[in-house]
């Protein structure tokens, strides 16, 4: 085969002017893109003479069997509908036993025929038999090339496509608009715009690009490698835009947050122009409600689906039920689901990601962790039913496990992706890193990962941070540092976790090194994140003049995360000045999480500041912030325990309070000294907190006891909590992790503590608050 003088195989395009030269040199034939149909249907059998036959009588499958086993006179026609047949079932045998009765009577050399059977072969996915019968083709026209380049795209080998386009060229052969399609199909199949763009221009050249169906693949590849812009040009230039046309713009308006509202203005053009839309259609412009959340217009489009007939299109089902989840409308959601008859894994996989999703938009964290629950139900009933979970629905429930830290179902789900096969697939892997590395099993996280047999930059960022939540800063670095050599280009996140187990550890020169890379080396601008780790590391270290030092260098305006940190840090390390100076900062931004006034009622509140104490309660009760619910969660042997501050409707609750106290006698002993809060939860009704409230029963020490008193000895002790451990509960589970030689793994609202032989994976950060 001639050689490729262009063809990016590995991903970086390069220019392909010899394609373009190839193709100029000679005047193009008059039928260039000007076909409107015709070449697929056309036979070259009596093209003689300038003169063209009758077309033959058409035959369907069942006759045209029939006449081969009577062994009647054989003509090409006969095998037409045959070869329709093999497409219609799938079935490579049956073209295979046709393939070779053309061979035994000579009629493989009729091109329409073998044409035909080189689509047959790509159809039924056999691509090397369909490049074996192209190559021994003695003729090929128009149709057979663009039969080849269709064929490779639709079978995930666009690569293969390109380098047939090439050599079609080279070959002196002129494409129609149909290959040119095909070839655009392919360029965003191969994700290589550049290419696309030259063909885009040969189109052009030959006035070809305003024919729908070539417009149609013109807006396709601009949509789908982002460029929604040069989409809308090239769709513009269509004077007759179909269904087809308006529904790649309006589904792309649904995938771009902000585009939203054009894509709303496209559907109703098209409603003008009076195109009717389609289910894919509908099911876009469901999306594109679920993306803006707007129920009543959702609810339109409902009806309008019922007004047209395809409210029962299960596309169509899928989209609204997903719209009614993302809302929040679960019962609605669940209603729709059950009356499905003939929901597809797809419907499953809308429901559980939808359940996914609105856990993090829940109103607090009871609901959130029961739209979880939700999600683990239905991947139970998934399973047992007749249809099979796919690598959607595994990344899907294994983000909900991630959230809800249940190891258990985690495990379990494992043990499935393995038993399918569908452990080999990046994603599925990737979610189980993250899955693993959340509920503070990083041994198991770095396994899946070394067993990865490829790693995208998702998966290296995840396990990166998952090193440093779990105080493995060196660790964390290395990968860093292996992730480079491996060719992979880290992003923003990649760098918030880096510059975190910076943080952690205390690595200065190795945190500015890596700030700096970020910016020289990546040309990434830092975002407040990478500002924040930074700020951190100083106030961890006490260095509390440099971190104001950095901020005021860098120019950058602290969040409320960031403040908070300052005011938590300069108390613990008795900068009071600077502490009420942040203070002040972070008030001004009128907060709007209650923790942080919390926060700052327990730095007021323990140093007597009653008007400052009386402001921030009045900012508090402007602010609507609620109050602090200090709740926290275990689950032991699949049953899951919830527990409030000072609980005691738990059935063992006296032996869990007795068990407390045990341990904290114990822990005065060896060195455990109560640090005693101002105050617990933010009332509206008392001006100043009940004197010495009990810091002893927060919800955590609570469930750890429950896990202690319940979990064989010498088994890791996992607790959720839906808020920030306090400074005392943090000391405390130090020592109870040495008292009762267990590993106790509590993941709050901010970070994740694995305490483990007295010390705790955060690097103490929680002595700070």
């Amino acid at each position: 085969m001639t050689s490729i003088p262009f063809v990016a195989v590995s991903g970086a395009a390069t220019a392909i002017p010899a394609v373009v030269a190839v193709a100029s040199r000679k005047p193009l034939p008059s039928f260039v893109g000007l076909d409107k149909g015709n070449s697929y249907q056309r036979s070259t059998q009596g093209l003689e003479n300038g003169r063209s036959e009758s077309p033959p009588r058409p035959l369907d499958a069942q006759e045209a069997m029939g006449m081969l086993k009577d062994a009647q006179t054989v003509q090409s026609a006969m095998y037409v509908p045959l070869l329709h047949h093999c497409i219609k079932t799938g079935s490579l045998s049956t073209a295979k036993a046709l393939h070779a009765h053309m061979m035994k009577n000579g009629t493989n050399a009729d091109m329409f025929v073998a044409t035909s059977l080189v689509n047959v072969y790509m159809r039924c996915g056999a691509s090397q038999d369909a490049r074996n019968l192209f190559d021994e083709m003695p003729e090929k026209n128009v149709v057979t090339w663009t039969a080849l380049i269709t064929g490779y795209t639709l079978n995930s080998e666009p690569v293969l496509a390109l380098h047939v386009f090439v050599e079609m060229l080279e070959l002196g052969r002129y494409p129609s608009h149909y290959t040119l399609g095909g070839m655009l199909n392919a360029c965003s199949a191969a994700h290589d715009i550049d290419v696309g763009k030259q063909v885009h221009g040969y189109a052009i050249k030959y006035e070809t690009d305003t024919i729908t169906s070539m417009g149609n693949s013109l807006c396709r590849l601009y949509t789908k490698s982002g460029d929604l812009e040069s989409g809308m040009k090239a769709f513009k230039r269509i004077p007759d835009k179909n269904v087809i046309t308006w529904t790649t713009m309006i589904s792309a308006c649904a995938e771009d947050e902000n585009r939203i509202e054009l894509g709303f203005r496209l559907f109703l053009d098209m409603l003008e122009e009076g195109v009717m839309p389609n289910e894919y259609t509908l099911t876009s412009v469901m999306s594109l409600c679920g993306a803006k959340l707007d129920m009543n217009l959702g609810k339109q489009v409902q009806a309008f689906c019922v007004k047209i007939g395809c409210e029962v299109n299960l596309p169509v089902k899928n989209s609204t039920m997903y719209l009614y989840l993302r809302k929040g409308e679960t019962d609605e959601a669940m209603r729709l689901f059950k009356e499905m008859e003939d929901s597809s894994i797809i419907t499953w996989n809308a429901m559980i990601a939808g359940y996914a999703q609105i856990m993090d938009s829940a109103k607090d964290d009871l609901h959130a962790r029961s739209r979880g629950f939700l999600a683990l139900k239905l991947f139970r009933d998934l399973v047992r039913s007749a249809t099979k979970p796919d690598l959607f629905t595994f990344s899907s429930i294994l983000s909900v496990c991630s959230a809800m830290m249940a190891l258990e179902q985690g495990e379990q789900i494992h043990a499935q992706t393995i038993k399918t096969g569908s452990l080999s697939d990046v994603v599925v892997n990737s979610a189980l890193v993250n899955m693993y590395s959340k509920c503070g099993c990083i041994e198991y996280a770095t396994k899946a990962f070394v067993e990865m047999p490829t790693r995208t930059l998702v998966t290296w960022t995840s396990m990166i941070s998952g090193y440093s939540q779990h105080g493995r800063s060196q660790d964390a670095l290395q990968l860093f540092e292996d992730m480079i050599l491996a060719g992979a280009k880290p992003n923003e996140i990649t760098f918030v976790s880096v510059l975190s187990a910076c943080s952690y550890a205390g690595l200065v020169k190795e945190a500015e090194r890596y700030f700096d890379m970020m910016q020289n080396v990546y040309h990434i601008e830092p975002l407040v994140d990478h500002y924040g780790c930074m700020v951190d590391m100083f106030v961890r270290l006490g260095r509390l003049d440099d971190a104001f030092s950095f901020i005021e260098r860098t120019g950058f305006e602290p969040n409320e995360a960031i403040w908070s940190s300052l005011v938590a840090g300069c108390r613990s390390h008795g900068n009071m000045e600077l502490a009420f100076y942040a203070a002040d900062r972070l008030l001004e931004l009128k907060p709007k999480v209650i923790e942080t006034y919390v926060l700052l009622l327990n730095m007021y509140i323990s140093t007597s500041r009653w008007r400052d104490v009386a402001r921030v309660r009045k900012l508090i009760k402007h602010e609507d912030v609620g109050v602090l619910r200090d709740r926290s969660w275990i689950t032991i042997r699949d049953k899951v325990h919830f527990f409030r501050a000072e609980d005691r409707t738990h059935p063992r609750a006296t032996e869990l309070y007795q068990l407390l106290e045990n341990l904290l006698e114990k822990a005065k002993a060896v060195g455990y000294e109560p640090y005693q809060n101002a105050e617990l939860s933010v009332s509206q009704d008392d001006e100043k907190p009940a004197a010495g409230s009990s810091l002893k029963h927060h919800s955590e020490r609570l469930a750890i006891a429950l896990g202690l008193l319940e979990t064989p000895p010498g088994a890791t002790v996992r607790v959720t909590k839906n808020i920030t451990m306090c400074r005392d509960c943090h000391s405390s589970i130090k020592f109870f992790s040495l008292l009762a030689n267990r590993e106790i793994v509590v993941r709050d609202s901010k970070r994740l503590h694995k305490f483990k032989d007295g010390r705790c994976s955060c690097g103490d950060f929680g002595a700070l608050l």
